[in-house]
């Protein structure tokens, strides 16, 4: 992950809160059917929801924070469950520390 990839990734209101959101999902999500809120992640459908935005579009934020290792996907059945990369982003956090 390149830093400016990082920062162009985080210029967007809705990807920060996406990551907020992920940080404590329990405060943030209704329970899931399938999969733990903090060990698998949240399912793309409630972060759309939350987002009040359409699959497609909460899709779209979710590739661009993964592509650059922010979150991380898993799939459980035909759902995407997505949490945060706390090493990438402490990787990031001190990578922009040294560069300031």
């Amino acid at each position: 992950m390149t830093i400016a990839r990082a920062m162009r990734a985080l210029a967007n209101e809705r990807r920060l809160l996406i990551l907020g959101w992920l940080k404590d999902p329990v405060a943030h999500f209704p329970p899931q059917v399938d999969g733990d809120l903090v060990k698998d992640g949240v399912c793309g459908v409630f972060i759309a929801e939350k987002l009040g935005v359409s699959q497609p579009t909460a899709s779209e934020h979710l590739r661009i924070l993964a592509e650059v290792g922010l979150i991380r996907g898993k799939r459980i059945r035909q759902w995407t469950f997505w949490r945060r990369d706390e090493a990438a982003i402490r990787a990031l956090k001190r990578d922009l520390r040294g560069q300031i």
